[in-house]
């Protein structure tokens, strides 16, 4: 395996870790409005990522920068594809993180209450967003001879890109609503379980569609082994949610995310991003890389700082692994 194979299965183990990590927490910024009757339970929800939410971008982050490093030339024609959601994308995760940090600074209804709103749809949109792109870059955009994208706004909103995006928004929120249930004590427990079974079955149906509908266009052996994974964990994590097990559910449904991700890099390689228009001209592991010393250079580099990333975020969710109900909140003054 080349230096190039070995960076397409690191950003992808980057995008897994990513999307794993944030996707629950997009979930429960969603269910602030779905799950929580009132501003305490939604503190509450708030309080269960309030410790984690900035680490887990921290994963999109690298995910980003080494796309730039190691494929220049795959992140140019994606970044200036597809620049308006990922523009919009940006937006929101900045105005969360305001959101997160300035919701409490002032005890006004209103102030509180629109930050809340922000929060609710800064989780939605990025994670119907992210199913948009991705599910784009699988089925191919119009890219020309020069590795310029020659598409419009509207070739990207397709019917498979759409569900695509509602597959990522409904697993997200499923993701997250198994995470609050593993996370809470009390009523809102019981009833963030009530919302998983709900969301699972529905996030069930969209996933089946939409990872028939890749594998039979897109698919191989091995993106066939790893739906079949998919499917079997989200299945799995619909089970123990039932039985009360949410620890159990939450890796099941982490499994699940992984592997659907799994699916649809293993359908792309050794594309990084198809045209549409001739598969000529194709950007490729081998067409859009760095050279080999950079390659090399950047191999370095992450043999020492990914172990201590893991460490520290590792021991965050540690330290804060407690279970947290109404109680815990003080009252407003």
């Amino acid at each position: 395996m080349q230096l190039h194979d070995v960076w397409f299965v690191l950003i992808a183990v980057l995008w897994t870790g990513y999307f794993f990590l944030e996707g629950f927490d997009f979930g429960v910024g969603v269910l602030t409005k779905l799950l929580a009757r009132d501003r305490k339970e939604k503190r509450v929800l708030i309080n269960t990522i309030g410790p984690v939410w900035d680490g887990n971008e921290v994963w999109l982050l690298t995910a980003g920068g080494a796309t730039f490093a190691a494929f220049p030339e795959w992140y140019a024609t994606l970044f200036s594809g597809f620049y308006l959601p990922l523009l919009a994308i940006l937006v929101c995760l900045i105005v969360r993180g305001v959101a997160f940090e300035y919701r409490h600074k002032r005890a006004e209804d209103r102030w509180q209450t629109n930050w809340e709103h922000a929060i609710f749809w800064t989780s939605l949109i990025p994670a119907f967003l992210w199913g948009v792109a991705f599910a784009n870059i699988v089925r191919g955009v119009k890219i020309d001879e020069h590795m310029n994208y020659v598409g419009s706004l509207f070739d990207l909103l397709n019917v498979y890109s759409l569900l695509g995006g509602l597959v990522t928004l409904t697993l997200f929120t499923f993701h997250g609503a198994v995470f609050t249930s593993l996370k809470t004590v009390g009523d809102i427990r019981e009833r963030s379980r009530t919302m998983a079974t709900r969301l699972g079955v529905l996030t069930a149906v969209l996933a089946l569609v939409f990872l028939i509908w890749t594998q039979v266009s897109h698919g191989d052996g091995k993106s066939l082994i790893a739906m079949a994974v998919a499917v079997l964990a989200l299945v799995g994590a619909l089970a123990f949610n039932l039985a009360g097990r949410e620890g159990w559910s939450f890796a099941l449904s982490g499994i699940t995310i992984a592997a659907a991700v799994t699916m649809l890099f293993l359908t792309l390689f050794p594309n990084v991003m198809p045209s549409s228009l001739n598969d000529a001209w194709n950007l490729t592991v081998t067409n859009a890389s760095s050279s080999p010393y950079t390659l090399k250079i950047m191999t370095w580099c992450a043999g020492v700082a990914t172990p201590l990333v893991l460490l520290y975020q590792g021991w965050t969710y540690w330290v804060f692994r407690k279970r947290i109900g109404t109680q815990h909140i003080a009252d407003a003054h």
